[in-house]
């Protein structure tokens, strides 16, 4: 038992240390939107859709925030559609990998340390209806990224997680990559460019209003009432 938990320490120490340094050194990476946008063009869509999921997948890992360049690279090189999908593909592959490397390297630690108080909260969390990961992972709140290790370290089940992924990630990727197509790289410089988009398209806005009231949802979920 003490050797196990020894172990449990290592792994979770590995994985903070990592996470660390990924977020340290991704300070000091500046991805350039234009670079990628003309290497991406000069292959058929084929070859260029595939070499944009393996670059997101790989940096998105390991340069943190860098996510908003993609997306929007995406939007440009590919549209609304095809890089809507294309970042949904990656971002099954993205939950693979950080889910399960929480659960490796930090669930047991979490489970040794948790004192009854907790543990109740570890029980709650790990029994989440699908219905709850689906609204968490639809609404614009919580970065997908802290999302994935975040449920890798409870005891939600993987099939569980992976399912809402699959199907409500392409509800906010879409919406995201719909009107990033729509406004372009504008959007960081002149905000009121969107705010212009939203009011011309009287059909988006409407919809959009749904996510305050995910955001909402997501809100009251996590607010403690014990």
């Amino acid at each position: 038992m003490h050797n196990h938990k020894n172990k449990s320490k290592i792994k979770f120490l590995g994985l903070v240390i990592v996470l660390g340094l990924i977020w340290y050194l991704s300070r000091y990476l500046n991805l350039d939107t234009k670079a990628i946008e003309d290497a991406l063009g000069e292959f058929p869509v084929l070859y260029s859709s595939i070499i944009y999921v393996v670059l997101y997948v790989i940096v998105t890992f390991f340069v943190f925030f860098s996510k908003d360049v993609f997306w929007l690279v995406g939007a440009i090189v590919f549209g609304p559609y095809v890089s809507a999908l294309l970042v949904w593909i990656s971002e099954i592959i993205n939950a693979f990998v950080l889910f399960n490397l929480a659960r490796k390297m930090g669930r047991g630690f979490i489970e040794s340390r948790l004192d009854k108080k907790y543990h109740h909260l570890d029980e709650k969390l790990g029994g989440l209806s699908f219905f709850w990961l689906f609204v968490f992972r639809a609404a614009p709140l919580i970065p997908y990224r802290f999302m994935d290790l975040g449920a890798g370290l409870t005891k939600i089940t993987f099939r569980r997680y992976l399912m809402a992924v699959i199907f409500a990630s392409p509800f906010k990727i879409f919406w995201i990559q719909y009107v990033l197509a729509g406004v372009g790289a504008s959007i960081f410089s002149s905000p009121s460019m969107l705010v212009e988009y939203f009011m011309k398209d009287k059909v988006l806005f409407l919809v959009s209003l749904v996510y305050p009231l995910l955001v909402v949802l997501v809100v009251w979920k996590l607010i403690p009432r014990d």
